[in-house]
Parts: structure tokens; sequence; C-alpha cells
């Protein structure tokens, strides 16, 4: 199944993520559980408190002082507020018409950056999600805006660059596709965007344009899981279990840990093999970097932690980084609908030497969530579709 055919209608392969092929099931994540607290939050078992409901949100920057800024289907982006005694203000701020909720990144000078990809349902559906009238906003474009604008304006086509920067190691005879995911801002005035469909990190510098491709993620060879369904075409039938498979890693997700490091997370692509998705460490400033599952810890990107399932984003802290996981037994179960493919997993990973030590946090308690990130407290988003809300760990 190529990149575009996994854009079918299921609420799930609209997020699919249009980027890897036909779909695995099955197990857990590696990592490992128990009761840790987040940044000023609590973990294990705590049940996340709701801060204000929203629809179907996926991006998430938490500003600190009670303010986040999230993103809805549809393409609203708002600022949630929250008051002491009273709940929370859901403050808009604008609307970016997409089918699939954009990322979005607080920049310097009071600007907002939001980054549109690939995902998202078949055309029949489109219009249902996008508010208003407004044409649908380019795919795999960054987006500035800032406070008095009437709307987002364009500011670099990530598509158009990676025509031009092609992957090495495609899976799917589309080498030069493109969804980027996720964003990230730097102090300097740049940007990192994870890129589903080029399996890279890219760098941007938004006034002038300017990209470089900071690390390219090879691909990495998995078995077929056991236990998959009988799936007929066009998707399947599926290979049987245990066959050897090149999966594309499916760059998910960047942030910026306390140590200056920038971090990447994978998805993992077909047959989305659960505890195949790593987390890699790359050099601050690196270009042309290559993340190699068979030579892990050479190089300027090296991985940081290994054995988890469809990572869709990433999150720092002092304590560390997380991990969210859009479903515990892989984004493919939830599309086939197996039970208990709802509940996802966010993880916090600390090193204690050469050594990940992992915590999961909030366990039972998230349910296909859409993004995570981190300022005084945890905030997470989710489900990523329908009705849903922004949740802060306690």
């Amino acid at each position: 199944m190529g990149k575009a055919a996994i854009r079918i209608g299921t609420a799930v392969a609209a997020f699919a993520l249009a980027a890897t092929g036909a779909p695995a099931v099955a197990g857990a994540t590696g990592g490992a559980s128990g009761g840790e607290s987040g940044d000023g939050s609590g973990g294990g078992r705590a049940e996340p408190r709701v801060v204000a409901p929203l629809d179907g949100p996926r991006g998430v920057d938490a500003l600190g002082r009670g303010r986040t800024l999230v993103t809805e289907t549809g393409g609203d982006f708002s600022l949630v507020v929250e008051r002491r005694h009273k709940p929370a203000r859901v403050v808009p701020l604008g609307n970016l018409p997409t089918d699939f909720p954009p990322a979005i990144a607080k920049g310097r000078h009071g600007a907002i950056f939001l980054l549109t990809g690939a995902s998202g349902p078949p055309p029949e559906e489109r219009s249902a999600n996008l508010r208003g009238a407004a044409a649908p906003a380019p795919a795999a474009t960054l987006f500035k805006w800032k406070r008095g604008w009437p709307a987002p304006k364009p500011v670099v086509d990530i598509g158009a660059y990676q025509v031009t920067d092609p992957d090495p190691w495609d899976q799917e005879n589309l080498p030069a596709d493109s969804n980027p995911f996720g964003l990230v801002a730097l102090d300097d005035g740049t940007l990192l965007v994870s890129d589903a469909a080029g399996n890279d990190l890219l760098r941007v510098w938004p006034r002038s344009g300017k990209i470089r491709t900071v690390a390219r993620l090879m691909p990495r060879t998995v078995p077929v899981p056991a236990g998959l369904p009988d799936v007929p075409p066009p998707m399947g039938p599926l290979p049987p279990a245990g066959t050897a498979i090149v999966s594309e890693a499916v760059a998910t997700s960047v942030t910026v840990g306390d140590d200056g490091y920038w971090y990447v997370g994978e998805l993992r692509g077909f047959p989305a093999t659960p505890g195949t998705s790593q987390v890699w460490r790359i050099k601050p400033g690196t270009t042309n970097a290559t993340c190699d599952p068979d030579h892990p810890r050479r190089g300027k990107c090296k991985r940081f932690a290994d054995g988890f399932t469809s990572i869709t984003d990433l999150a720092a802290g002092r304590k560390g980084i997380y991990a969210l996981e859009l479903s515990k037994m892989s984004w493919l179960a939830f599309e086939l609908g197996l039970p208990g493919a709802q509940e996802g997993g966010l993880f916090l990973i600390r090193h204690r030497g050469a050594k990940a030590r992992v915590r999961e946090l909030a366990a039972g308690k998230l349910m296909n969530p859409g993004g995570v990130d981190v300022s005084d407290h945890v905030y997470v988003v989710g489900p990523l579709f329908g009705p849903g809300s922004l949740l802060k760990l306690r």
C-alpha cells in the first residue's frame, strides 16, 4: 500500500501520515510502565485533569503559567488560558483551513507558526472538516501568524524543497514525497520540521525561506508481527508472520531537550511492528547526518531510546524526554478497529549512563492522544478524532 493510498477515510487512515505502507498490529510498547511524575505533575495511573474541551485536537505548545496554544480539526488555533477557581478560557486566534489539525509552535516576537502536512481524509469528506467557505490551505507548507493578521501567511514550501532532496532510502517509489508533521521553534528564530514522508529532519529559516537537511532517518528491517488479521485486497493479503520487511522510519516528531540537543521520534512504516519505533538524539547545528539503526552510536545522530510503538509526538522537560504513542498496539490496530487499540501511551525517557530508563505516565488514561508538550506541567491533547480536550497531568 503506497504513501497516497494510506489516506483512506477511516479515522486513523487520515492520521496514518500518508507516509508508510500497509499495516501491522499486535503487542504493546516495549516502554516500561510505572508511577513517574512529569514536570510538576503526577504520573502512573493518576487521572489527567481536563483543562478545556476541544474538537479533534493535535497541535499543542505549552507556554507556561497556564497558557497553551492548541490546534483542532478544521484548522482552528487558539490560546487556552487557565484561571484559578474558574473554567479555562479558550481564546480563538484564527483558522488555517486544513483537513487535519496543523502543528503549532510559538516563535520570537509574538509570531505563531503553523505547519500543514499531507495527512487527511478523502476528498468527499473534506468539506465537512473545514470551517467556513475558505479554500483548503496548501499542503506541506509552513505558515506564520501574528495578532492582528486576518489569516496565517505561507512562508516556506516544505514540499517544494523535498522535491530537490529526495529520500535515498524510500521504499514506496515516492522519494520526493513530503508530509511535514512535527514542528519546534528554536531560540535563534529558525524552526525544526520533521517530515514523516521524507523521513528526515529539516531546519527552516522563515525569513529567507532557506531550508537545510539536518538528518535523514534510515529504514529498519523488522519482522512482520504475529496475530495479524486476514486483510482483503487492496490492503491485503499481508505477509506471513516473521517475514523480514524493510520498514521506513516515518519521522513524526521533534523536540529540543534541556541539554540543547535535538530529538526526533519515529512512527514506523509497514509492517508497523510494535516495539520498533526509535528516538534519535542529534547534535545542534548538524547538517546531513544519518540516523542508522544498524549503527545507532555512530556519527552526529545517535539513538537515544528504542522499543516504542507508533510515536506521534515528543516533548522535553527538566526530567527528560516525553514520547507520545497514538496506540500502544500500533496505528494500524486502531485503523482496523481491534479491541483495545484506542489506548495510547505517554512515556518519560531518562538516561542513566548509556541506558535509557522509561516510565509510563497516566497509564490507561489516554485515548488516541494527538500531542504532548511540557512547561510547568505536562499537557496532552486528544483524542485526535472526535470530541477531545486539553489535559493536564496531576
